[in-house]
């Protein structure tokens, strides 16, 4: 039939399969959120990037990963949290978003914001020492919870 579509399994298409590249570095993660998963994201996070062309971030990306996960396992242990790793505008971004309780008062909310930032003290000196930008915010979401990041540039 002319002009009909046609569907091809990946195996089967002319072009073949898109191959790991810096540009389609894009992956989403579930974590349960035991103590464990900051060494699945270690492994993850240093797998994903050597894969897609980035090995000079590897180092400081596996430390990124780790130390947000941890942080959040620390302020809200054994529930889930979800760890993006992404090539985007030239830059890596690594986020952790996480199930942290909304808390009753804005004082509040603001003391475990400076703890928790307190607490990823290496994160910031990698992530600086490397020229890239960290941060944490609350998600606006009824139960809550947190979005922590660290930006990296080649």
């Amino acid at each position: 039939m002319k002009g009909a579509l046609r569907c091809l399994p990946a195996a089967l298409d002319p072009a073949g399969p898109v191959p790991p590249a810096t540009e389609n570095l894009s992956y989403s993660m579930l974590l349960p959120g035991g103590a464990y998963c900051a060494g699945l994201a270690r492994e993850n996070v240093r797998t994903l990037l050597t894969r897609h062309g980035l090995a000079e971030l590897v180092d400081t990306a596996v430390l990124a990963a780790s130390e947000l996960v941890s942080a959040a396992y620390r302020f809200t242990p054994d529930h889930e949290m979800i760890l993006r790793v992404r090539w985007q505008y030239e830059a890596l971004r690594i986020v952790l978003y996480d199930q942290h309780p909304a808390h009753d008062t804005p004082a509040g909310a603001e003391e475990c914001r400076d703890r928790r930032s307190r607490s990823m003290w290496l994160l910031a000196a990698a992530v600086e020492a490397h020229g890239g930008d960290w941060g944490l915010a609350p998600v606006i979401t009824p139960g809550g919870g947190t979005k922590s990041w660290a930006l990296l540039h080649r």
